[in-house]
């Protein structure tokens, strides 16, 4: 991944990418501040938990006390954590450096732990709402909306099945702005990529280019950060009422329901939103919430290359389509092949060899998930290999270059082309040479030197 420009990973990474007026703004939440606070490390909290309550600036040499010699490099990182996220400000101090928290953060986390645990917003009693979904059903709601948006993007790779795929305009300039379809709306080499990864990562990926793009159809960034933020305090299935936010909210509502982070429900008097689980993990890191969205898993391999999906999601069947051939589809049974052919296809889209190989044993079924390897080692080595091969033969930009007026001159050509890492190939009896394509005016220039030195 290219480090010109530092990409967040997740939600916190976005909150220090900030400029620091935002970040300050985004601190006039005590909401904001309790998702920050409970992202930090360990160390990190028992230091704000240590300056809480202390106005005045503490020299960085007292902080340094707080840690015993061993734990060092764990401090450093707190610190810098700490100051990356404008949690701790720093001052110059004569020749010493000293610590103080953000004034902001401070009294909106001073105010969150005297007030306890209140609700972010006004919640509806059960006897208001309609029947509430249960835990499960929401669930099943929230995965069968994200399911239909990664749809639409896999549907771009099988035109034939896009018949069966209802496209929504946001989400299709979602993909596009995070480079996972061009302009032509085709799968890009990112997106083939995009649809093996995991769950949370893929959200991530959306939700982020969904924030950096807000302030183009006219919504203010900070707020809607603010906002998700916020929606992370909420209790899954409890149902909110919408007749309190505001209008920025009520249309960032409208777009988190195609995604599946929230759910939109109307009675004959009132209006709420129940938030699933996706959108309560948000703010968490990306490992934890890997294995809160981690699915039991549905594919057998077996040592002949055979594999066994137990599956009837459309959306899992058009992913094995991306690197096996689909022999048989029964009603919750998918039946297919590994083979070079259906695996040097994903290769040439830019899927790895272990991107497939992670996806198969991420999606092991549980009674193959218990041994180890749950993907048998031959079919992980003949994928490696396959890859191995699809990248034997290099096509590079070349000249070919006889008939040299002298071995002294074809020479030096080939030293020269060799001194710079240029000379492809070459044969001293023939006199014949090829270089890459870069070095052409320059050896032109040295074969006429040397032709006109000759003479």
């Amino acid at each position: 991944m290219p480090k010109v420009k530092f990409v967040a990973q997740d939600f916190m990474g976005m909150v220090a990418n900030l400029p620091a007026i935002k970040v300050d703004i985004l601190y006039e939440s005590h909401w904001t501040c309790q998702a920050v606070f409970r992202s930090l490390p360990p160390i990190a909290k028992m230091y704000v938990l240590r300056l809480l309550y202390i106005d005045s600036v503490v020299k960085g040499k007292v902080i340094d006390e707080w840690i015993t010699p061993e734990f060092q490099s764990k401090h450093r990182i707190a610190i810098d954590k700490l100051e990356q996220l404008r949690v701790l400000l720093t001052s110059e101090g004569g020749r010493e450096q000293s610590y103080k928290l953000n004034p902001r953060f401070q009294k909106q986390l001073r105010q969150a732990l005297a007030s306890g645990g209140v609700s972010p917003r006004d919640s509806l009693s059960s006897s208001i709402a309609i029947r509430l979904p249960s835990l499960a059903e929401l669930d099943s709601y929230a995965m069968k909306q994200w399911e239909g948006v990664l749809l639409q993007l896999v549907s771009t790779a099988f035109p034939e099945s896009a018949h069966d795929v209802s496209s929504d305009r946001f989400v299709i300039e979602t993909f596009q702005k995070a480079k996972l379809l061009d302009s032509g709306l085709k799968l890009t080499e990112a997106g083939f990529q995009f649809l093996l990864m995991d769950t949370s990562y893929q959200l991530w990926q959306i939700v982020r280019e969904y924030i950096s793009s807000a302030e183009d159809r006219g919504i203010n960034n900070v707020e809607l950060i603010r906002f998700l933020l916020e929606l992370g305090f909420h209790v899954v299935g409890q149902p909110y009422n919408r007749d309190t936010l505001t209008n920025t909210e009520e249309t960032v509502l409208e777009e988190l329901k195609v995604l599946g982070l929230v759910q939109l429900q109307q009675g004959m008097k009132h209006r709420w939103f129940i938030p699933t689980k996706l959108v309560t993990n948000l703010a968490i890191s990306l490992s934890e919430a890997s294995s809160r969205y981690q699915s039991e898993g549905f594919i057998v391999v077996e040592t002949n290359f055979r594999l066994y999906a137990y599956t009837s999601s459309k959306l899992q069947i058009q992913i094995l389509r991306l690197f096996a051939r689909i022999e048989y589809l029964l009603p919750n049974l998918t039946v297919g092949t590994l083979n070079r052919e259906s695996v040097q296809n994903a290769f040439a889209s830019g899927i790895s060899a272990e991107q497939i190989i992670t996806f198969l044993q991420q999606n092991a079924h549980p009674h193959v998930a218990k041994r180890q390897p749950s993907v048998p080692e031959t079919v992980c080595d003949q994928i490696r290999l396959w890859e191995t091969d699809s990248k034997r033969v290099k096509f590079v930009p070349a000249c070919y270059y006889d008939d040299f007026p002298s071995k002294e001159i074809f020479e030096k050509v080939c030293m020269f082309a060799r001194d710079r890492n240029g000379l492809l190939w070459e044969d001293s009896s023939k006199k014949i040479v090829m270089v890459q394509a870069d070095l052409h005016e320059e050896i032109r220039s040295i074969i006429r030197q040397q032709s006109s030195y000759k003479r």
